[in-house]
């Protein structure tokens, strides 16, 4: 069977009290039992026993780099529109928004955490609608509209959960 999802993330921070500070504050997750310099977190909505763990760095004195080997970023999933737009509200009270694209079937919000770590908040396009997305697709991704996907899609609508893979070989057979 094939690899279905992340089941979790686990950073190097500078300062692990103020990083889980944040993602409890401004993500919603949950402080979970840890140990010294060590801290786990459990998304709002998972049953995982951990979707995050922060762990203290051995040189806090090395800044995060944007474009150096490694990591680039991780995004989480959220279920609505309405959650999509209660995170990007938080993220931007925090100061932690860089930017917000629309990926045709991906709407995402981009962020970076006390460290400059980035990571990415996303709604999937319901898979009834995923076809219908990507066919449109003029460009990799455009400026994020979010009071016009709450109008054509609903706040409450779930998202996801992509389980047609045959939709995304039926649009993509045809592109370069």
């Amino acid at each position: 069977m094939p690899i279905q999802r992340l089941n979790h993330a686990v950073l190097f921070v500078s300062d692990v009290e103020r990083s889980a500070a944040f993602y409890a504050d401004v993500l919603g997750f949950r402080r979970l039992q840890g140990f010294p310099g060590a801290v786990f977190l459990q998304a709002e909505g998972s049953a995982n026993d951990h979707d995050l763990g922060l762990f203290q760095s051995p040189d806090p004195s090395v800044a995060h780099r944007t474009g150096r080997v490694g990591l680039y970023h991780l995004a989480w999933e959220v279920d609505t529109l309405r959650e999509l737009q209660r995170v990007r509200d938080a993220l931007e009270a925090a100061g932690a928004l860089r930017g917000a694209s629309d990926h045709a079937s991906t709407k995402a919000l981009y962020a970076a955490d006390p460290d400059g770590i980035e990571f990415e908040v996303c709604w999937l396009v319901p898979d009834a609608a995923v076809e219908a997305e990507l066919s449109a697709m003029t460009a990799p991704s455009v400026p994020l509209d979010l009071p016009g996907l709450i109008a054509k899609y609903g706040a409450d609508t779930p998202g996801g959960p992509r389980t047609d893979h045959e939709v995304w070989r039926r649009v993509f057979a045809d592109r370069p």
